[in-house]
């Protein structure tokens, strides 16, 4: 289905930057006149605390796992991505489902079902994939915190006895999964160890080709997110 509006996302894993250049491109694109909303992966209130729980207790199944970002992203879409999409504005989201395809998948859930678990899911207008080594997304992630978290590292998978040995190999095969999505689902491929200001001038130069056009500026007096509805757009 067609939308007035455009869904730009990003994809790429822990430590490729992907949130920066996100953020920057939303306040450009606001900046020109465009209305924006922003959505990221994990942050539907309705999963919220039993994620937590569940994260924290370690009682997680692969399969749990799945439902359970299946069921946020549900959420999100009802709430955050369709409303804004229907009144035209720019939805720029960090991760979709391809995060889902990837982790899912390296969990060892079947691809074939976690593709089907999704297929609600509107269709970006542009998908960039933030292609970086492991080498450099973990000198980014151990400089700015004190550990890696149990289930980024993959710990539930038991790869190695440590999160500092698990994160590369869990990692690792992530990257494997995104590389073989680049060419099944057409993502665009920015570089992520060039310059932020070079990473930024592409994503700006392929959203003005590829998904501006035809999307009406507006003056956003003020926005309601609630259940469904979307407010405060005038042209």
């Amino acid at each position: 289905m067609k939308y007035p509006g455009k869904l730009i996302i990003v994809e790429g894993i822990d430590g490729s930057g992907k949130s920066t250049q996100l953020i920057l491109l939303r306040q450009w694109l606001e900046s020109e006149g465009y209305g924006a909303f922003f959505s990221e992966w994990n942050s539907s209130p309705i999963v919220r605390e039993t994620t937590r729980r569940g994260k924290k207790q370690r009682m997680l199944t692969p399969t749990t796992f799945s439902l359970i970002h299946a069921t946020d992203f549900a959420d999100r879409t009802a709430h955050d991505i369709l409303p804004p999409l229907k009144a035209g504005a720019l939805v720029c989201a960090d991760r979709y489902v391809y995060t889902a395809f990837a982790r899912d998948v390296v969990r060892g859930v079947s691809s074939r079902w976690v593709r089907s678990l999704y297929r609600f899911a509107v269709k970006p207008d542009a998908a960039f994939y933030f292609r970086v080594s492991l080498d450099v997304a973990m000198k980014r992630i151990l400089g700015g915190r004190d550990a890696i978290k149990y289930y980024e590292a993959g710990m539930d998978l038991g790869l190695a006895p440590t999160p500092e040995e698990s994160f590369p190999i869990f990692q690792a095969r992530i990257i494997q999964e995104y590389e073989r999505m680049v060419g099944e689902f057409g993502l665009t491929v920015i570089d992520a160890t060039g310059s932020i200001e070079s990473q930024q001038a592409q994503m700006r130069e392929y959203v003005k080709q590829n998904v501006l056009p035809g999307v009406k500026k507006m003056k956003v007096r003020r926005w309601v997110n609630l259940s469904s509805t979307v407010r405060g757009f005038r042209e």
